[in-house]
């Protein structure tokens, strides 16, 4: 049985030549020769319908380049393939797509090789930077953009890439050796800290605190002018180096001390005075006599000696209570006069009024200055050795603040 593109011999079905190829058996007949043909029919129809998905494929893929193996290789075996038909039309339809992926890749290499040299020149202008984090973040970004963009032609490849990868290389290695050198210093810096460490210890057992004192001054400089280390290295050194000159200060300072010294039940005794002459004081109406005597005991308690007994703390606060009860009377006087000129031509009532009211708004103002400061503390975190000891004082000034007014505030109202 013949037909256009083969025929049956011997019960076997063959694909007539083209292209130079020899006749071929695609297969044998089954059932009879009518359908053996239309079996091998049907299967070219199933090879045009390939082609034709694989080139609407291309068409309408942007990354065209993507398919030019897989159309190769479907062109390579149509050669082989088993099926009735004219093969040459499709051949030359797939060449004339392969032509034309092979010209878009041509031209892709080319745009991506332009597109790298302009990488190799941004990671050029990089490499020698010594802003370590920015410059690694973008030339990580820059290598990400290398990746995504497609190969160049095989006789540029090595070179570009190499390029590329070299300069990008510079700027790390030159990082990692800044860090060594960082590290090796680091560790040099640690040991000029533990030396002044020593010479504070040794200036602490000096038994003569003024030349104690006058090496704690001169170390004191040379740790601020030491160079950098680890935090957590240096942090112990400064939790012990700040110790042992905060002793040997405190030392010196008692040396200063003039006059004779009194026992310590005479300084209590005197200091539970001052304390009831300042409260007299913070109870009285407020007028240029208080305010000097407030001052004068103020000036008196400063030259009291340093070292004073551990029964007379509560004392000691009541007197900064008091004396800050007399200023903040003063103050408020010199605000009420401010805001209301005829002030003093008011009656009393009035006037305990007015600043009644102005007090009020102080104590809510501070209030919430407190509660800012208590909101905020993780703010405020430092290294510091001694920071958590200027939050609670800086807080407990608040508090005291308010206690003060309120203490006016009340002695007003009982008015």
């Amino acid at each position: 049985m013949e037909h256009p593109y083969g025929y049956i011999k011997d019960n076997k079905v063959y694909l007539k030549g083209f292209l130079n190829q020899p006749d071929r058996v695609i297969g044998e007949v089954k059932e009879d020769e009518a359908s053996t043909i239309k079996y091998f029919e049907d299967r070219f129809d199933s090879l045009k319908e390939k082609i034709e998905a694989l080139k609407k494929d291309i068409e309408e893929n942007q990354n065209k380049g993507s398919f030019l193996m897989k159309l190769i290789h479907l062109k390579d075996s149509l050669l082989a393939y088993d099926a009735l038909g004219d093969f040459i039309p499709l051949i030359e339809d797939l060449e004339k797509v392969q032509v034309s992926l092979e010209d878009i890749i041509q031209k892709n290499r080319a745009r991506n090789l332009e597109i790298k040299q302009g990488l190799i020149l941004e990671a050029e202008a990089l490499k020698d930077s010594t802003e370590w984090k920015e410059t690694a973040e973008a030339l990580k970004n820059l290598k990400m953009r290398w990746i995504k963009t497609g190969p160049v032609e095989k006789e540029f490849e090595e070179r570009v890439e190499g390029q590329f990868n070299q300069t990008v290389d510079t700027f790390f290695d030159n990082r990692k050796k800044y860090f060594e050198e960082l590290a090796i210093q680091a560790e040099q810096n640690i040991k000029v800290y533990e030396d002044l460490v020593r010479q504070a210890q040794a200036a602490f057992d000096n038994p003569d605190p003024k030349k104690a004192f006058e090496i704690s001054k001169r170390i004191q400089k040379e740790w601020k002018a030491s160079g950098k280390v680890p935090a957590e290295k240096r942090q112990p050194l400064w939790d012990e180096f700040s110790k042992l000159n905060n002793r040997i200060f405190s030392r010196y300072k008692r040396t200063l001390q003039t006059g004779p010294q009194m026992k310590p039940w005479e300084l209590v005794k005197k200091m539970e005075a001052m304390t009831e002459e300042m409260k007299r004081l913070a109870k009285s109406e407020t007028n240029p006599e208080v305010i000097s005597s407030a001052k004068k005991l103020q000036a008196d308690w400063k030259r009291l000696p340093q070292r004073k007994p551990r029964e007379v703390n509560l004392t000691m606060r009541s007197f900064t209570f008091f004396s800050e009860v007399v200023f903040e009377k003063l103050f408020l006087d010199k605000l009420a006069n401010s805001k209301y000129p005829d002030f003093d031509q008011k009656d009393e009532n009035e006037q305990s009024r007015i600043k009644s009211s102005i007090l009020k708004d102080l104590i809510y103002r501070d209030e919430n200055e407190l509660r800012t400061v208590k909101d905020n503390t993780d703010n405020f975190r430092t290294q510091e050795a001694d920071f958590e000891m200027m939050l609670r004082r800086k807080i407990s000034a608040f508090k005291r603040k308010i206690d003060v007014k309120n203490f006016i505030l009340k002695e007003l109202s009982n008015k």
